[in-house]
């Protein structure tokens, strides 16, 4: 298929990731190769635009968008469907048509509450007493309980989902403990199996694993090693997982984080159960975690409108398009693909390697500062790396006022998550999908919670002020009410982040 652009026109959708590089205009060129999902975050087979056209196939596929020309082709058939006014008449149309709301059964938890992550503190060494110590140092440095989520190192090795007894002598008993404190507790799993264990020949003999086409079971290669892949299109598979999943609830765990599942990890022409590509892989792994009301999924295909926490891929300590400068925008994206309960990764930076190597030279308490300041006016704010831990008094005053902010206007946070529940729109909003035809289509460090707030975070190093578009109104920030007819404003950012509201 090819076609040309509007006048005027822009393209957003596809690879979240590729947010940092949205929109695509008439003067833009760029190719994307998404028949396999390239990236570490979620993937949709689905581009809109500002002049209420919309792109769809129900698999992936190759685009070239090259300065006023559209070239996309893949082995599904691709639609183009015109008509629908504007942005959001072309999302709620593509929405609709394609990837309508499943019942949303996440809990609200996760959008009332931080949600805090062991993975920075403790990586590979989960202990129990290390877990429940970490728990305290939140409620002792006056942060509030949420969801805390144990990550990779809990089990004895991949594929053993209990924990392991060295580390957790009496899981039971912690489990309780953070339970009184005022915590929800979920587990960190993959879809791997460690070989050489007795879990791995059984799930071989019984025919659960993914095998190469001449019959051997497939050894995949990813970050942790070399493990067995579940067949996740055999039932009998999902059935020998997700008893271990009840076991792990009937203990006390609340719910659980997915993690792998990348499509890259799976070989094209492997044996399995059924015939399926790699993209689809990956969605039946979120299609597993959708049962559980606590859940987190990070690498998706086709999974807009499912009942899950999306996180940002992992980030790093940086300003750039991988660290805080692709919160907003991969948000952004996010939202306008049908994945509107996202969470921008953990404060700081995921990527644990920029907290161990020389982490005293390289890390910014200003920049962790707007890390969280960003992640308080998203749908799911998380921790990880210990904020009472790395900065210094005055700087975690900001952290514990950032938490203000998202205290005041967590009404309106709430009240757009539950209108993304019921009608599929966005939480996080782009300025053009609210304000249609006020020039807004390339704006992505600002955005829209529901119609009501306005949202500008600085995420830029050295900034105290900004500039802001206003759409045509009345804006109030606090005292003070802005007019605007469509214009800049140069605003600072003096008690936490931006936030303006919307006048009747």
């Amino acid at each position: 298929m090819e076609f040309k652009f509007l006048e005027r026109e822009f393209w957003y959708g596809g690879a979240v990731y590729e947010g940092y590089r949205q929109p695509i205009g008439e003067e833009d060129c760029i190719e994307w190769d998404f028949r396999e999902n390239p990236t570490d975050n979620q993937l949709m087979p689905l581009f809109l635009s500002s002049k209420g056209r919309y792109l769809w196939s129900e698999e992936g596929f190759k685009i070239c968008f090259d300065k006023g020309r559209i070239q996309v082709e893949g082995e599904a058939e691709i639609l183009l469907k015109e008509g629908f006014e504007n942005l959001r008449g072309a999302y709620l149309a593509a929405m609709k048509a394609h990837f309508p709301f499943h019942d949303i059964k996440l809990s609200n938890r996760f959008f009332e509450a931080p949600v805090y992550n062991t993975w920075i503190e403790l990586t590979f060494y989960q202990k129990q007493d290390k877990v429940l110590e970490y728990a305290r140092g939140i409620l002792d440095h006056g942060l509030e309980p949420g969801v805390l989520m144990i990550d990779d190192g809990w089990s004895p090795y991949y594929g053993k989902w209990e924990f392991r007894k060295d580390y957790f002598p009496n899981p039971k008993e912690m489990l309780k403990q953070l339970h009184d404190m005022g915590f929800q507790v979920m587990l960190w799993i993959c879809p791997f199996v460690t070989p050489d264990t007795l879990e791995y020949r059984e799930t071989r003999d019984k025919g659960l694993l993914i095998e190469t086409p001449e019959g051997k079971t497939r050894i995949i290669e990813w970050w942790n090693g070399f493990s067995a892949g579940l067949d996740l299109t055999n039932p009998e598979a999902i059935g020998w997982l997700k008893e271990q999943m009840d076991e792990l609830q009937e203990l006390g765990v609340d719910g659980f984080k997915f993690d792998a599942g990348d499509p890259r990890y799976y070989t094209p022409g492997d044996k399995m159960c059924q015939d399926v590509n790699t993209n689809e892989m990956s969605r039946l792994w979120a299609a597993f975690g959708e049962q559980y009301a606590f859940n987190e999924l990070r690498t998706c295909f086709k999974t807009g409108g499912y009942s899950l926490m999306q996180r940002l891929c992992d980030k790093h300590h940086s300003w750039k398009e991988n660290g805080v400068g692709g919160l907003i925008p991969g948000t952004l994206i996010q939202g306008l693909t049908g994945h509107p309960f996202g969470s921008p990764d953990m404060i700081g930076g995921g990527e644990y390697l920029s907290f161990w190597e020389d982490y005293e030279k390289k890390f910014e308490p200003e920049l962790f500062v707007r890390y969280c300041e960003v992640a308080a006016l998203t749908p799911v704010m998380q921790f990880s790396a210990a904020p009472w831990r790395l900065l210094g008094e005055e700087d975690y005053q900001k952290v514990l006022k950032a938490m203000e902010v998202r205290k005041k206007y967590l009404p309106q946070i709430l009240e757009a998550v539950e209108c993304a529940k019921k009608t599929g729109e966005p939480v996080v909003r782009h300025m053009e999908y609210v304000f249609p035809g006020q020039g807004m289509e390339r704006l992505m460090d600002q955005f829209m919670i529901g119609d009501t707030l306005l949202a500008a975070p600085v995420d830029k190093k050295g900034v105290v002020q900004r500039k802001v578009r206003l759409p045509k109104g009345k804006w109030r920030l606090g005292e003070c009410v802005l007019e605007s007819k469509g214009e800049d404003f140069v605003l600072e950012q003096k008690d936490g982040p931006l936030v303006l509201e919307r006048c009747e």
